[in-house]
């Protein structure tokens, strides 16, 4: 049986200690000792389209493959995150908010926490070119559910459109911002073009699976090598996450 870890990062680097929303961030020295597992105990890292192709039966393969997404677009990840993966030739997704390039992460600011800034134009085609895949997170990320219809559709279609434009090529994946969907809304992702849609459901893909519900494994600040072994090697059911999990685990 194949299993698939999409594992799913957001900040990385030096943090005190958070008290809430511990999936948001990573410290730096544990996402070091992370890839470097991953790295001498041979796991077979691969890109977002692999995964894509497995879990759809166009490759075969047994055992574990892991794959290594980041949403937000922090602008840290080029000169903190990147270094790391091009070290160990491990590729990577980036999920980008696309009509806040260079800009503050502004939904912060209802959490009262710092707005770190996100990826500019030209280091998302710096990385692009470095063979980072970019994917879309949205215009401002918003729970996609929770606004009118014609907004939401727009938040979607001009993501898209955006990130096309800046990088002149298609972008073929989505990520729904704090996990939050509903029936109208993979349907408007659907429409809007994208191959596939990564979540924040539980689990590990298997080939089969929904390929607009995307299951991931959310690295936590508190995650010790223990528990990042238990998340890779356990964590493989399915489990839809809680509202308040969805709030705080998953932005």
């Amino acid at each position: 049986m194949t299993n698939i870890s999409i594992l799913m990062y957001h900040q990385v680097g030096v943090f005190d200690r958070p008290a809430a929303h511990r999936s948001t961030y990573c410290h730096i020295r544990r996402f070091k000792a992370q890839m470097a597992y991953l790295k001498y105990l041979n796991y077979r890292v691969i890109s977002a389209d692999e995964a894509v192709d497995l879990v759809q039966g166009k490759q075969k393969m047994e055992g574990h493959a892991v794959v290594l997404t980041f949403d937000d677009g922090y602008a840290d990840f080029l000169d903190t995150v990147w270094p790391i993966l091009s070290r160990y030739r491990f590729p990577a997704t980036v999920f980008m908010v696309s009509d806040l390039a260079g800009q503050p992460s502004s939904w912060f600011e209802a959490d009262g926490r710092e707005t770190p800034a996100l990826l500019n134009v030209e280091q998302l085609r710096q990385l692009r070119r470095a063979g980072v895949t970019i994917g879309a997170h949205t215009l401002s990320h918003p729970r996609l559910s929770r606004i009118p219809r014609e907004q939401m559709t727009q938040e979607i279609v001009e993501s898209r459109r955006q990130l096309t434009e800046m990088l002149e090529e298609d972008i073929p994946y989505f990520c729904y911002p704090y996990g939050d969907y509903d029936a109208a809304v993979v349907d408007a992702v659907k429409d809007a073009g994208f191959q596939a849609a990564f979540s924040c459901i539980r689990g590990a893909a298997v080939p089969g699976d929904d390929l607009f519900l995307l299951p991931r494994k959310a690295i936590s600040y508190g995650d010790s090598l223990a528990g990042f072994w238990w998340k890779l090697h356990m964590k493989h059911a399915k489990k839809l996450p809680t509202t308040s999990a969805s709030a705080k685990g998953c932005c």
